[in-house]
C-alpha cells in the first residue's frame, strides 16, 4: 500500500512539473562535472607546457558538455 501511495505521487508530480524542469534535473548534474573538470585543468595549467595542454582539454570537455546540456534544455517536453 504504501509502494502504491508512493507511485501515485511521483506520478502526481511528474505530470504537474513542467518539462523544462525536468530537463534541468538532467543536465544540471552535466554542468557540476563540466564546471569541475575546468577547475582541475586551471589547476594543472600550474605545470609548464603539458599543463597548459591539459587545461586546454579539459575547457573543450566543459564546452562539450554545456553544449550537451543545452540541447537537453531545448528539449520540447
Amino acid at each position: 500500500m504504501k509502494q502504491i501511495s508512493r507511485m501515485a505521487i511521483l506520478a502526481v508530480l511528474v505530470s504537474l512539473l513542467s518539462g523544462c524542469f525536468l530537463t534541468k534535473i538532467v543536465s544540471t548534474p552535466m554542468r557540476v562535472v563540466g564546471a569541475t573538470a575546468s577547475v582541475a585543468g586551471a589547476a594543472l595549467s600550474i605545470f609548464p607546457v603539458v599543463g597548459n595542454e591539459a587545461d586546454a582539454a579539459l575547457e573543450r570537455v566543459d564546452g562539450t558538455i554545456d553544449t550537451a546540456a543545452d540541447r537537453i534544455d531545448d528539449i520540447p517536453i
